[in-house]
């Protein structure tokens, strides 16, 4: 049976109720161990993945991405949830709102070490040319956690296309304007990878972000410290509930994409 996996990032670091009974597991890979919860309160698999460890100890280049999509493959994930806290490029997004993504820059197809983003690092028969013909973004599981979520997640008029701006360090106000230019509307120092590895494993995917501030230099953020500190406890609180609807009611999904390899026929 095909699973559901979220992976969360260190908003979720002590936020997930005690009664879903995770129970961690750790998988072996080609890559070195990477630790998973099973979510063994659902009536089919769900794992939890916490992409900074638990408890978080891990910056954003020194996660193993390829251990960690690996360990997905390997418990069958068919529909994967990625999580990530944003910088809003885009005046018209709101802040503290859940967002489905729809489309990601990358200029660089590389992982911070300097590798190329692949699974593929090796010669071997299950190699191939990712072919991006529906999106890195599951069309299907976007329409999908719709269902679940209603008016939790914000209703964008437009595509919500993320930059990927490797960490660790934070962008300068020249690079943001920058990605801006390039249509990008949200931006993180994750993500990206995950989504591309996953695609590369033939896991349908998509990404669900909040903003919790503006990261061009022209726009105010919000000031008043209890006003922020209700408005992070408020989209915490959206992002855990779709998240736990998710992993009780989500589905697999067919993959959107295509993996071209010269010996298929």
């Amino acid at each position: 049976m095909k699973s559901v996996a979220v992976i969360l990032g260190s908003a979720f670091q002590n936020s997930m109720p005690p009664a879903m009974n995770l129970e961690q597991t750790v998988i072996q890979t080609a890559w070195g161990k990477q630790v998973l919860y099973h979510a063994k309160n659902f009536q089919h698999p769900a794992y939890l993945l916490f992409r900074h460890g638990l408890p978080h100890r891990l910056l954003p280049h020194q996660i193993n991405y390829r251990s960690q999509a690996d360990a997905l493959a390997q418990v069958g994930c068919g529909a994967l949830l990625v999580t990530s806290s944003v910088g809003v490029l885009d005046p018209a997004l709101p802040l503290f709102r859940p967002m489905l993504l729809t489309d990601l820059i990358m200029l660089d197809n590389r992982l911070p070490d300097g590798s190329t983003c692949t699974m593929f690092t090796e010669p071997s028969p299950r190699q191939g040319h990712l072919v991006v013909s529906q999106g890195l973004f599951s069309w299907e599981l976007n329409r999908q956690i719709h269902g679940l979520a209603g008016d939790l997640i914000y209703a964008a008029k437009q595509q919500i296309v993320f930059a990927y701006v490797a960490g660790p360090r934070t962008k300068t106000p020249a690079e943001s304007r920058i990605w801006r230019q390039l249509d990008a509307r949200v931006n993180s120092m994750t993500l990206a990878p995950e989504i591309i590895l996953a695609n590369e494993l033939e896991i349908s995917c998509t990404g669900l972000v909040v903003g919790h501030k503006y990261s061009t230099p022209d726009i105010e953020n919000i000031a008043d410290p209890q006003s922020l500190s209700q408005s992070l406890d408020s989209s915490k609180a959206a992002m855990q509930t779709i998240v736990l609807e998710f992993l009780e009611n989500g589905k697999p999904v067919s993959f959107g994409n295509q993996l071209y390899r010269f010996d298929d026929d």
